[in-house]
């Protein structure tokens, strides 16, 4: 009984070693580094939406998180996610990494439901119903991120005062951006599945 026990034990332990062996194989981390660098090359193209709020700037980094998440699995998602803000912080974004901490809660936030989803259900009307929930969750994250990370981080002691008077602008605008980055996700992930599938990844 007890020789099957240990057994058992150590063909788990190696059934798990083969499994992360194989999530991370040379292959999946080649691309997983390239959609970080694209994601990161990406975000500096930034469009501000409210003149009211020129410091919410659109950006279009996170369509490369989110099909990442959708193409390899959520927890490769979320190590995209991470490293681009950790080259952004390294690169001297000027926020000493508060403020990419408070972009990966966000984006996590937003990721996180619909690629975990698409693991056991997949389908356009569920991908539809996945991101639209993600708009939500990340719009919804994004409120108290600002208003105890960002705000309090780039307006000190006014933080309180200016998030009152602006938290309808960061409602719209995440509401936008994760609008927008569902949608470019969609109509470049059939293009990107074919070709991935077509290499083995």
């Amino acid at each position: 009984m007890e020789v099957k026990e240990k057994n058992t034990g150590a063909g788990t332990r190696s059934t798990g070693k083969a499994m992360i062996k194989q999530r991370f194989s040379a292959k999946r981390i080649a691309v997983m580094a390239l959609f970080v660098a694209i994601s990161y090359l990406v975000s500096f193209l930034e469009i501000p939406l409210f003149p009211a709020a020129n410091f919410l700037e659109l950006d279009f980094g996170n369509v490369f998180i989110l099909l990442i998440g959708f193409l390899l699995g959520p927890v490769e998602g979320v190590i995209v996610c991470v490293l681009k803000e950790g080259l952004r912080a390294i690169s001297g974004s000027g926020s000493g990494g508060v403020g990419e901490l408070a972009n990966i809660l966000v984006t996590s936030a937003y990721i996180l439901f619909p690629t975990v989803l698409y693991r056991y259900k997949k389908g356009i009307k569920a991908v539809a119903l996945s991101l639209g929930v993600a708009c939500v969750i990340g719009t919804l994250v994004a409120l108290p991120v600002n208003r105890f990370i960002n705000f309090p981080l780039y307006m000190g002691a006014g933080a309180s005062q200016a998030f009152a008077s602006l938290w309808g602008y960061i409602l719209a605008f995440n509401l936008i951006k994760t609008l927008l980055v569902s949608v470019l996700a969609v109509i470049l992930y059939k293009r990107l599945s074919y070709l991935f599938k077509k290499m083995k990844i």
